[in-house]
C-alpha cells in the first residue's frame, strides 16, 4: 500500500509576520507576488491588515484580522498590508513550493524579461548579516510595490495588457524549473493522494491493516526569523 507521512495532503505550513516597512504609496507590509502552480491560504493569527489582490477581474482588498481565512489560486498577484503587528499562518500546496521557487515577484518590466537579471535584484545574500538581508529584502520589496502599482493603475484604466505580459514574463522566468517542481509534487501531494486511494482501496475490502502501522510526528520549526517576501518566516520542514 503507499504510504506517505508528510502534512495532510502534501501542504506546508509557516509562521509570518508581515514587514512593516513603509513603501513608496505609504502603506507598510509585504512584496507583491503571484504564484505560478499552487494555492495558498491565509489563516490570521494575530493583528490587524489587509492582502490586496490583483487578478484578471481586477483589483481587490481583503480586511485580515484574527481568525480570517483567505485562500487563492494561482495567478493570483497579493501584497500583504500591516496595519498592526499582523501575524499569519500560512498553509501552501505542494510541499511549500511556494517558498521554494513557485513565485515571481510583480519587478518593473525591465527587470522581467532577463532570468539573470531578475535573479540578481530578487536573490537576499547567503552570506550577509541581518542587516545585509533585511536591505536586500526591502529593496526587492520597493521593486515590486512599484511594479504592482503600475499593473493596479493599467488594470483600474481598463488596461488588460500590462497583467497579461507579466503573466507571460513570469511563465517565461519559472519555465525551465517546472521539471524539478512536477518531482516535487509526484513526493508530495500526488503521493498523498494515492496513499488515501490506497486506503480507501483497503477498508473497501474490510482490510484494516494499516492502521496498525500509525505514526506520531512533531516538530519544531527548522528556521525562525527567516526573510521572505511578506515578512519574517518561522518555517517547518514538514
Amino acid at each position: 500500500m503507499p504510504t506517505f507521512e508528510g502534512l495532510p495532503g502534501g501542504v506546508a505550513v509557516s509562521h509570518l509576520r508581515v514587514y512593516d516597512w513603509p513603501a513608496a504609496d505609504g502603506l507598510r507590509g509585504g512584496t507583491p507576488h503571484l504564484h505560478l502552480a499552487c494555492s495558498e491560504a491565509y489563516v490570521v493569527v494575530g493583528g490587524a491588515g489587509s492582502v490586496q489582490t490583483l487578478t484578471a477581474s481586477g483589483f481587490r482588498q481583503t480586511p485580515l484580522t484574527p481568525g480570517a481565512l483567505v485562500r487563492f489560486t494561482p495567478g493570483t498577484i497579493h501584497r500583504l498590508v500591516n496595519d498592526d503587528d499582523l501575524r499569519i499562518v500560512v498553509l501552501m500546496e505542494n510541499s511549500g513550493l511556494p517558498e521554494a521557487g513557485d513565485a515571481v515577484l510583480t519587478l518593473p518590466p525591465r527587470h522581467l524579461a532577463d532570468a539573470d537579471r531578475y535573479r540578481a535584484v530578487t536573490a537576499l545574500p547567503a552570506d550577509g548579516d541581518e542587516a545585509e538581508q533585511e536591505r536586500a529584502a526591502r529593496a526587492r520589496r520597493d521593486l515590486a510595490v512599484e511594479g504592482f502599482l503600475e499593473l493596479r493603475r493599467a488594470a483600474e484604466a481598463g488596461d488588460p495588457a500590462p497583467l497579461a505580459a507579466f503573466h507571460r514574463a513570469a511563465a517565461a522566468l519559472v519555465r525551465p524549473r517546472v521539471g524539478e517542481w512536477r518531482q516535487r509534487w509526484r513526493r508530495g501531494a500526488a503521493a498523498a493522494s494515492a496513499a488515501t486511494g490506497g486506503r480507501l482501496d483497503a477498508l473497501e475490502c474490510g482490510d484494516c491493516g494499516h492502521l496498525a502501522d500509525a505514526v506520531v510526528h512533531a516538530e519544531r520549526p527548522s528556521a525562525y526569523g527567516r526573510f521572505g517576501m511578506c515578512g519574517r518566516l518561522d518555517v517547518y520542514r514538514g
